[in-house]
């Protein structure tokens, strides 16, 4: 009995092909994870003595957020995006182009960057107790009311999320 040499090749090719394939795939995931982490890279600037910057930065971490921050202030960065004083807070922060000023919730910017309205960006005005990073021990489990606002091109706002 004679053996065909295609009888042999086939099942080498077969796993060739396959392994190929389980490449590609694990490229593809590899390159989709980090088109992710790109994603929800954001830039904070804030005072390098402010605790509660740093509490909410690592409100963002443990969201999924990768953070990159700078203790230059952040008076500078709210200029160059147009966001209006009025809305201003102890940090600013830059992801995908929006600026996000305060502290403003993991949840709301993963919202922004879904709906991707025309705006600035967001902003939870001064420093409301009980929103991300003005919600530790210190403020004794106290919660102030307050509003994540959207601002428009034209540097007006609208209630993106009410928080009671």
């Amino acid at each position: 009995m004679t053996m065909k040499i295609t009888e042999t090749i086939n099942p080498l090719r077969r796993k060739l092909v396959g392994s190929l394939g389980c490449g590609a795939l694990a490229l593809s995931i590899t390159g989709f994870a980090r088109a992710a982490a790109e994603s929800k890279r954001i830039d904070v600037w804030k005072s390098p003595t402010c605790g509660c910057c740093k509490d909410w930065i690592t409100h963002l971490q443990a969201n999924g957020f990768s953070v990159s921050s700078f203790d230059e202030g952040n008076s500078d960065t709210r200029k160059r995006f147009g966001m209006p004083i009025r809305f201003g807070s102890c940090h600013t922060a830059e992801i995908q182009g929006y600026a996000i000023e305060g502290h403003v919730p993991a949840r709301e910017i993963n919202r922004l960057l879904e709906e991707k309205p025309d705006a600035i960006g967001l902003s939870v005005p001064a420093m409301p107790r009980g929103s991300p990073g003005m919600d530790g021990p210190a403020y004794g489990g106290a919660k102030d009311p307050y509003d994540v606002l959207v601002i428009d091109s034209n540097g007006m706002a609208s209630v993106f999320q009410s928080y009671r």
